[in-house]
């Protein structure tokens, strides 16, 4: 007989997270001085970036070089042990991010890969990596070397015991230390190399295309127990309550992956990093709570955008830079451009070992011999280019003829000139689709495929196809979709019904470490879609006003346009001064972040082929424009439109906080937070004091944001049943002349929320005027206002008399009056 004692405790699922980038700067111990003013808030949990011993110095955590201990700089086991005993007592508990499928490629700092280099094959650490010896000659491909090995070769020595280059080391195969340099190089399990050489030689599976961190095998089950003890421990000791996993695609087979932690783990509540193109749904079999909440974002920043205006930017994005149609002009052009130059230059050597391993699986079967490698290499290609989601899955998801469908199939046939050439691509879709009698080799070319695909998606879309078609900024984050930046009302309401049906615990985000934009800079660009001539005649001005000031233009119109957006969502009249002082002067963080910008649009520069001519004029116009005067018509421009900025920030936040899901906070975004890409949203965030979550008194859209964010998330901890899997979803529509512009909802019919949707639209047209919001029976209590009752139809107009946003909750009896 099983005793009580022997069943694990699961925690509850948290009622929402606050998310914290653990760095050296920001280590254990000043997680654990902030516990006061985060438990204040209202959240039930901290979240935490990666733990576990990552490359020194490192500001993120996700190079994992040791999943056996917990990061020294941080403080160490006892340092977390330390902060999950200080959160406890506030009555918080802790989830961490964890990185099954990679760890950093750094040899000295890495001791199973340490152990790879120095033994080779024959390593007991060797099933860790996903290593192609055959292709490698019978050596790891390093590419560390600045230039040719020739050019190097001064730099490079033996000392210690160690093969040194530079500032790192790689270990010594046993009975090598004496030989000449040049015969000890060969005499290694690994090859130094010319860092150019990764994009068509390396032989080990990476993070998609970062060469300084290697994949990591999980699905074999010696690794996944070895890399997951220590995560595994914490949580079983109440350590640490629930797990975000990070990049699931990434993996041979993520829905065994998911299936084995969720055994591992007790059915601890895990989210998982999984990014859903626009109509795409999480497979069903996965075993966990749901996504880290990018599908929300995109539903929340989608429906306060105007659709109409988002086409009219887009005419004149391209009637402004005049972009050919697949390098910026059209969406779906731009992508597959930018799909065709990762696979064939960044994933060469990815769809290089998957042409060999079709050759292979060809050669083995009569029925699919005399396939040419340029044949296989040309279907691989053209099916991956056309693949609409990050992969497909080989079990636990859709249905993967759903994804590489027969129609790309048919357009990837049209490329080849003879029709007996093109079968080539329906032989791979089968062995894709794993249509043939199935062994192990084919196992493992579908998996390979599909790891192949999802690096593709993210590396087409979201670091290429972002930065190159720019019509509207605010859609071209994690997840959203600039084909369609827009959602309807009906269309967000079946999204929240069908995640209160389906994932009621799933995440819901808005900023995270990962955004291109934090929410409130895509909250002000967004408002953009509702004042397109605006935007027009704002341009013009401060591109006459930039040539009067130095003589400097852009080096092209679509950097301009970019640039000039940027501005708009980045103006320095929103940012407080102690967000500037903290992060860097505006000027700084703005440069940064366009020539990111500009280096991953790769259309006339890049990380790989940078052109300092064109940089320096990116600079200058920067310089000239919208970090010189100009700006100061950039800050007129967003002080007009504060009033709609403020309905869309503080409309954002409390969708996201109210709706189905457990929403997480980034740090420091309770308050008004304007951060660009990274590394400029991972500063660390300075915590004072408590919140007192009063809206009394509210001087700015900062305070009021605050007074928001912890009215709802207090709600959600004092009334956890309203929005778990028992809680509801009901729509509620308003009546009159601004009824699309209020969207409303209720929560278990206890909590009614409602915002201000295209509040600038709605000014044009003349306002609330007679528009009312039938309440559900009973009074109810404004949140956000205290003393402020309602009940019957709502006029509209009073119930946004303070804030474009209302909260409230049902009391036992209405009031007598119609408020």
């Amino acid at each position: 007989m099983t005793s009580a004692r022997s069943v694990p405790v699961v925690p509850p699922p948290p009622t929402a997270t606050y998310r914290l980038q653990l760095q050296p700067g920001f280590p254990f111990a000043a997680a654990a001085r902030a516990v006061p003013y985060l438990a204040s808030l209202g959240v039930s949990h901290l979240h935490l970036s990666p733990v576990l011993e990552a490359v020194p110095g490192s500001t993120h955590g996700y190079d994992v070089v040791d999943h056996a201990r917990v990061r020294a700089e941080l403080g160490g086991e006892d340092g977390l042990r330390a902060l999950a005993r200080t959160a406890r007592t506030a009555g918080l508990g802790l989830v961490v991010d964890i990185v099954p499928n990679h760890m950093a490629a750094v040899p000295r700092h890495n001791r199973a890969l340490w152990e790879v280099l120095r033994q080779g094959p024959e390593s007991p650490y060797a099933r860790w990596f996903d290593i192609d010896w055959e292709a490698g000659g019978g050596k790891v491909l390093l590419p560390v070397l600045g230039h040719r090995l020739g050019r190097e070769l001064e730099h490079v020595r033996v000392a210690d015991g160690v093969l040194r280059y530079r500032d790192q080391e790689f270990p010594l195969r046993k009975g090598t230390e004496g030989l000449p340099l040049d015969r000890l190089l060969d005499a290694q399990w690994y090859r130094l190399a010319w860092w150019r050489l990764a994009r068509t030689e390396i032989n080990y599976r990476r993070f998609f295309t970062i060469s300084e961190l290697v994949a990591v095998r999980v699905e074999d089950p010696e690794v996944f127990d070895a890399t997951h003890a220590t995560v595994l421990r914490l949580l079983h000791e109440g350590v640490v309550d629930g797990l975000r996993v990070d990049h699931p695609d990434g993996l041979a087979d993520p829905g065994a992956y998911l299936q084995r932690l969720h055994e591992a783990t007790g059915g601890r509540w895990t989210v998982v990093e999984k990014i859903l193109a626009d109509g795409e749904r999480l497979p069903a079999a996965w075993p966990v709570a749901g996504t880290t909440g990018y599908d929300a974002l995109r539903h929340v920043d989608g429906v306060l955008t105007d659709d109409a205006g988002a086409g009219e930017l887009l005419a004149q994005y391209r009637g402004f830079a005049a972009p050919p149609a697949d390098r910026g002009g059209d969406w779906t052009a731009t992508l597959r451009r930018a799909a065709y130059k990762v696979v064939t230059r960044e994933l060469a050597a990815e769809v290089d070992r998957l042409t060999r391993e079709a050759l292979a699986l060809c050669a083995a079967d009569p029925a699919l011999r005399d396939h040419a490698p340029w044949m296989l290499r040309t279907a691989l290609r053209e099916l991956l280019v056309r693949l609409e989601v990050y992969r497909p899955y080989a079990t636990g998801g859709a249905d993967p003829e759903t994804v590489l469908t027969a129609v790309a199939a048919r357009e990837a046939q049209r490329v080849f000139a003879v029709p007996e050439e093109a079968e080539s691509v329906a032989v791979v879709r089968d062995l894709v689709l794993g249509r043939a009698p199935g062994n192990g080799a084919r196992a493992a070319f579908r998996a390979r495929f599909a790891q192949t695909a999802a690096a593709l998606r993210a590396k087409s879309v979201e670091d290429t196809a972002f930065y190159r078609h720019a019509p509207l900024l605010s859609a071209a984050e994690v997840g959203g979709s600039p084909a369609r930046p827009a959602v309807d009302v009906a269309e967000f309401h079946a999204y929240c019904a069908r995640v209160q049906r389906d994932w009621p615990y799933s995440g819901t985000v808005l900023t995270t470490h990962d955004s291109k934009r934090s929410a409130d800079v895509r909250a002000a660009i967004s408002v953009l879609s509702q004042a397109p001539a605006r935007w027009a005649g704002l341009l013009a001005e401060v591109t006459r006003r930039t040539a009067r000031a130095g003589g400097r233009r852009a080096p092209d119109p679509q950097l301009a346009w970019a640039a000039w957006q940027t501005a708009v969502g980045f103006a320095p009249s929103a940012l407080t001064a102690r967000a500037t002082e903290e992060a860097g002067p505006y000027g700084q963080r703005l440069q940064e972040a366009l020539l990111k910008h500009v280096r991953e649009a790769g259309l006339h520069t890049s990380w790989t082929e940078p052109d300092e001519a064109y940089e320096g004029a990116v600079t200058a116009f920067l310089e000239a424009g919208p970090c010189g005067p100009p700006l100061h018509a950039v800050t007129e421009f967003a002080a007009e439109l504060a009033p709609h900025v403020r309905a869309n920030v503080l409309g954002g936040a409390l969708l996201q906080l109210t709706m189905p899901g457990v929403p997480e906070l980034y740090q420091g975004t309770e308050r008004d937070y304007r951060a660009l890409v990274d590394p400029d949203n991972r500063h660390p965030v300075a915590f004072e004091g408590t919140a007192d979550g009063s809206a009394e008194g509210a001087a700015d859209l900062s305070a009021e944001k605050l007074a928001t964010t912890v009215a709802a998330l207090r709600l959600r901890a004092r009334r956890p049943e309203l929005f778990g899997g028992a809680g509801t979803y009901e729509p509620l529509s308003a009546t009159g002349p601004g009824a699309g512009h209020c969207l409303a909802y209720a929560r278990s019919g206890d909590v009614l929320v409602a915002v201000t949707r295209l509040s600038l639209r709605l000014a044009e047209a003349g306002g609330w005027g007679d528009t009312a919001l039938p309440l559900p029976a009973g009074g109810w209590n404004d949140l956000l206002a205290p003393g402020r009752e309602f009940s019957g139809h709502a006029r509209v107009a009073e119930l946004f008399a303070e804030l474009p946003v209302a909260l409230l909750e049902r009391t036992c009896e209405a009031p007598p009056t119609g408020r």
